[in-house]
This record gives C-alpha cells, structure tokens and sequence, in this order.
C-alpha cells in the first residue's frame, strides 16, 4: 500500500505545477496530514462492500485515497472542474483503481440524474461547502437508510446548528459526530447523517441555487 501512496504523492506533487490541486507552499507531511484526514472515516465506518460516491473531489482527498485502502468499495467522483477531473481521472489509471468512476458534472445535475439519484449506500465529502448546502448536494444521492459522511473542523456544531431546516426539509437525522484530531492539535469532525426517508423530488435545486440561497 505504501508504494501506491507514494505513487500519489508524486503524481499530485507534479500536476501541482501546472494546476493548482493544492496550496504550493504545501510539503510531503501537509500531503500525509490530507491523507490522515481521509482515513479517519475507516476508524469509525466500515466501508466494505459499499457503493460510494463523493462530492467535488478535487486532489482526491478523501475518495481517491479510500480507494486505495478498500479495494472492494466502488466509488463514484464528482467534479465540475475541467483540470481537476481530468486530474482524479489520471489518478485513477496512475494507480490501476478499477474501483473508480470520475464523472464531470455539477452535484445538482447528478442528483437530479436517475442513473446516480439514491442509487448510494454513503456520499462523502471533505472542504466543499457549509452542511446546510452539502446536505441538499448531498442526501438526494443517497438509498433510504444511506449515510452521509462530511469531514468538518472545529466549528462543527454551529455547522449542525445551522443546519436544522435543512434536515427537517431533506429528510435528514444527525446519527454520530466523531471527534479526532490531527497531528498539531488540529481538531476534526466527521458529521455522519441518516437518510430517513426519499428525498422530495424537486431537490437538488437547479445549478448555483443551494449554495445561493441555503435551505
């Protein structure tokens, strides 16, 4: 395993150059603290065998390097990024991951799309929006009973806070937070919550509309 992780390291590094994947002052241990980041999930939930798919992928934490540690979870990545999905793509054939699909779309197409709409045991996503947003991006995707898994920081609670009307509205229950931190005292979250029930079918809303004007 460390030799694929090495091999990712290296390929991010040197796509870095000409995109930026992540920030340029980053070094090796920034990268390794990412990696950290993405795995914590595996301490607390048990991804195997499940069907996942993650939301604004980026430089593929956590969902590229989920791949490589459960070989037997297929995984579905979302990015609207031209250069960043053409990235997750080459990571993908880099590292011979037969458990990845890249799909270049926005999380409102996708959750609208029957061949995605809560066809998903789990939907991740690290640093991509507020959770109020992320749960409109978010719950659509997932089957009755899935789970959605978002990687916050130490402002997690106002986040949940925050988030009430949306849960109310989506069909959404808050079923664990788990605290860890990251090497430096870095204090992290990851939000798991239950789909109780279908999703209304008018949601996601049309592009830009979760993000413009919050549930």
């Amino acid at each position: 395993m460390e030799i694929y992780v090495n091999r990712f390291i290296d390929f991010l590094f040197a796509e870095n150059e000409k995109q930026n994947l992540i920030s340029r002052q980053s070094g090796r241990e920034d990268v390794l603290s990412h990696i950290e980041d993405s795995l914590a999930v595996l301490k607390f939930i048990n991804l195997s065998g499940r069907r996942v798919i993650d939301i604004g992928s980026g430089a593929g934490f956590p969902a590229i390097v989920l791949a490589m540690h459960c070989p037997d979870t297929e995984f579905v990545l979302v990015e609207s990024d031209l250069k960043k999905s053409g990235f997750l793509q080459s990571c993908r054939e880099q590292l011979n991951l037969t458990n990845v699909q890249v799909i270049r779309a926005r999380a409102e197409e996708v959750g609208q799309d029957m061949l995605f709409r809560e066809q998903y045991d789990c939907c991740s996503s690290r640093a991509v929006a507020a959770m109020n947003i992320m749960l409109e991006y978010g719950l659509p995707l997932l089957k009755p009973g899935g789970k959605l898994l978002l990687w916050k920081g130490m402002n997690v609670q106002a986040e949940v806070d925050a988030a009430q009307n949306a849960l109310l509205i989506l069909k959404g229950k808050v079923e664990e937070i788990y605290h860890y931190n990251l090497p430096g005292d870095r204090q992290r979250a990851i939000v798991v919550v239950k789909k109780e029930a279908e999703t209304a079918r008018q949601y996601p809303r049309r592009i830009g509309m979760p993000a413009k004007r919050p549930l």
